[in-house]
């Protein structure tokens, strides 16, 4: 019989601008789905593919941007459609 802990740790990530470590419920979620490639941000549901997070803090949307981590971490080229969606969720 599995023990349940009542202080269950939450799921952290690192943010890919800043490097910082958040609880995955804080930051955003980008996922570049396996079988089509397509792009996705904050998927409802569970998508199988390459996952990257980001913090909701402007400087560090400009400095993953500039340094291309999110090309990086997902390998793959970032649409201008998408960023600018993430320039609206971050203000």
């Amino acid at each position: 019989m599995k023990k349940t802990n009542p202080e269950k740790k939450s799921i952290q990530r690192k943010c890919v601008g800043c490097g910082k470590i958040f609880n995955r419920s804080e930051l955003i979620k980008i996922v570049k789905n396996y079988s089509d490639c397509e792009i996705i941000l904050m998927p409802s549901t569970k998508f199988f593919g390459r996952s990257a997070y980001l913090c909701y803090n402007k400087d560090c949307l400009k400095e993953a941007l500039r340094k291309k981590r999110l090309n990086k971490a997902l390998k793959r080229e970032i649409p201008a459609e998408l960023t600018e969606k993430l320039e609206k969720m971050v203000k």
